[in-house]
């Protein structure tokens, strides 16, 4: 198994201060400009060289992951809550979780993508963070599954697919349309189509 580099916040406060500034500005140009924005441009709006960049964030997948690290693990923490308190509607519960990987997913137009292939590939960054969310996803899933809410025959890959599908969707819909939201109900619907109710 191959382990990949995990940028981690420095202790020195001037490093600290440095390391902060890179990943706020890094999250602007993502947000602007997505992930393919220019390293150098990131720099020099956190005030730093392209060297100290590189120095806390070896490569463009290692600054994509501690951008949206955080946002991952809460995606985590949200579905193990979900899943927890899912007894009265595993349905409500599961439809709460995929809106809101939707959301994460499409945050940087191409993040969606990144976050597809690092599930699969042991070597990214991301790698860790995405199955550790996945597995979450996979329980709330389950517990759809197991009230006999969700049609047994949905896999948690088949659900991250169609979760990759809407981000797609959200991330791509022309300006004032979000064709995500209105794929995560058909989507809902379909997976709730074969369940016994």
């Amino acid at each position: 198994m191959v382990t990949a580099y995990l940028a981690q916040r420095p202790k020195r406060a001037d490093g600290r201060r440095n390391y902060d500034n890179i990943l706020a500005a890094a999250r602007a140009a993502f947000d602007a400009h997505g992930t393919d924005a220019a390293l150098e441009d990131i720099a020099r709006a956190a005030g730093v060289a392209i060297g100290t960049l590189y120095g806390h964030f070896p490569t463009r997948e290692t600054l994509i992951e501690a951008s949206v690290r955080e946002g991952l693990d809460a995606l985590r923490a949200s579905a193990e809550e979900l899943t927890r308190n899912a007894a009265d509607d595993p349905v409500g519960a599961l439809t709460t979780w995929v809106h809101q990987t939707v959301a994460h997913c499409s945050t940087f137009r191409g993040l969606v993508g990144f976050l597809a292939a690092s599930t699969y590939d042991e070597g990214t960054p991301l790698h860790r963070s995405c199955v550790e969310m996945h597995a979450a996803g996979g329980e709330l899933l389950a517990r759809a599954q197991g009230a006999g809410r969700v049609r047994p025959d949905l896999t948690a890959e088949e659900l991250f697919a169609a979760i990759t599908s809407a981000a797609w969707a959200r991330e791509n819909s022309p300006p004032g349309h979000d064709h995500g939201t209105r794929l995560i109900e058909l989507l809902i619907d379909g997976f709730t189509a074969g369940a016994a109710r």
